[in-house]
């Protein structure tokens, strides 16, 4: 005998706890310990992008001796799916579920996906490794499907469960959920950067190896202890029979809010400002100032610990009720300082210089990403979360991913090009690729300052009129 729809929605619910624990949940208001818990996920998150963006990044380039640029291709390649962001804040916000989730679902199979291509980058050093041609080509296949696979797993991961925290977020106790849920990625950058540099002294491929197949076991167990009991069952809002609204006339809407497409214009600047650098710091310590691969390992933890600093300062900057805004334009300018620092740090040969840059690209980053967050959560009251956050993820990762590519190339071809420029007895620095790639994204913060300006002090009262600009309203 076949069973309707309407009889297997009524048979799922009367599913005993005691079978499927995860179904029950007692409150749906997000309390400290249960916020923490859902955070989980972002270490996770933050546990792959070190050892993509870090330590492997660093591995191909000076170890493998892979040019930079296809090295910066591959890893940006991922993000730059992040567009299906969109699509996938758009169906959790309307997904149709017999049990009642419309979050858990999107945030199970980005796990998969997170450790399925952690399973699989074994095989690829194995590959890469061996020397043989044919081999290291279809090592260098499989390493594009790892890299997909986890970048796919990270988008959904992230998506589905800030569009979940965002849910269970009041308007009181926002900026508390965006600084804890920044300082759970923060935490799990800076806990994979200092394991990995410990457990790669000394470098072996056979270590680095053990490192990712546990990375993949931590990853997973991680995210099932997010999502356990953590969304409430909403039956109601995923019934079959019910229109799901087109995603055309949710994006238009979401559009049409005022100041909503200045403000993700911001995001998209200043991402890139900071995000050029992802895939050069490395290098550029181990070329120009001849670190080791700890050391190196290490700078993604100084990043970190700045980023944390700056989640302490906006965590009571927000507390106070202060414009988010102008928190994102104080990141932009200490960011200005940070590149500095690491352009000054080349010629000067100076660790201490190039450390303290590091940490302030960090601080930059965190109030930065910070201020943008909190403006974009504010969008949640006029469209549904998962839409607001699925395109402030596109843009932002979108834009990141451009970031590492365009970062990785101008460091290979600005000399080239430039060189014809100078006198032909002069050869320019070794470090001149790396210093260009700085100095433009100290441009692109320059220009994100002006792109925010008409956005302070009207996101947070909801009346944005980005045309009405006065020279008060630009930070300072």
């Amino acid at each position: 005998m076949l069973i309707n729809r309407q009889q297997l929605m009524e048979l799922s619910s009367r599913v005993n706890s005691r079978y499927l624990p995860w179904l029950d949940i007692a409150d749906e208001k997000i309390t400290g310990r249960k916020l923490v818990r859902l955070s989980l996920f972002q270490i996770s998150v933050g546990i792959c992008f070190v050892l993509l963006n870090g330590t492997l990044n660093r591995i191909m380039v000076v170890e493998l001796q892979h040019p930079a640029w296809i090295i910066s291709a591959m890893l940006a390649l991922p993000l730059l799916l992040a567009p299906l962001r969109m699509i996938i804040g758009y169906r959790s916000d309307n997904h149709r579920s017999y049990l009642g989730y419309r979050r858990l679902p999107y945030l199970w199979s980005g796990t998969m996906g997170q450790f399925g291509g952690l399973a699989l980058m074994p095989f690829v050093l194995i590959l890469m490794t061996s020397g043989e041609g044919n081999a290291a080509k279809l090592g260098f296949a499989m390493s594009l499907l790892a890299l997909l696979m986890v970048g796919i797993g990270m988008h959904m991961t992230q998506t589905a469960g800030l569009s979940l925290a965002t849910d269970l977020a009041s308007d009181e106790n926002r900026h508390r959920v965006v600084a804890v849920l920044y300082l759970m990625l923060l935490v799990g950058m800076l806990a994979g950067a200092l394991l990995f540099a410990v457990l790669l002294e000394p470098f072996s491929y056979f270590r680095l190896i053990q490192v990712i197949q546990g990375s993949a076991v931590v990853v997973a167990v991680l995210n099932i202890i997010a999502m356990w009991q953590m969304e409430k069952r909403r039956p109601d809002l995923t019934r079959f029979e019910t229109p799901r609204p087109k995603f055309r006339e949710m994006f238009y809407e979401l559009s049409a809010t005022p100041g909503a497409v200045r403000l993700f214009f911001v995001v998209a600047l200043g991402t890139f400002g900071f995000g050029m650098q992802e895939i050069l710091l490395e290098p550029y310590g181990a070329e120009v100032l001849l670190m080791t691969v700890s050391q190196t390992t290490q700078l993604t933890a100084i990043f970190s610990t700045g980023m944390l600093v700056a989640l302490a300062l906006s965590s009571g900057f927000m507390g106070g009720q202060g414009d988010p805004m102008r928190l994102a334009a104080a990141g932009a300018i200490a960011g200005v300082f940070g590149f500095a620092g690491v352009v000054i740090a080349g010629p000067t040969d100076s660790l201490v210089i190039f450390i303290m840059g590091t940490f302030f690209i960090g601080l930059g980053n965190g109030l930065f990403a910070v201020g943008t967050l909190s403006a974009v959560m504010l969008l949640t009251h006029t469209a549904t979360a998962g839409l607001v956050i699925g395109t402030w993820g596109a843009i932002q990762t979108t834009t990141l991913g451009l970031a590492i590519f365009f970062g990785g190339a101008l460091r290979d071809i600005a000399p080239i090009i430039l060189q014809p420029f100078f006198n032909e007895s002069y050869s320019l620095p070794s470090h001149f690729g790396y210093s260009f790639v700085y100095h433009t994204e100290i441009a692109l913060l320059f220009a994100a300052l002006i792109a925010i300006g008409p956005l302070v002090n009207r996101l947070r009262r909801g009346t944005v009129d980005p045309t009405e600009v006065r020279l008060v309203d630009f930070p300072t």
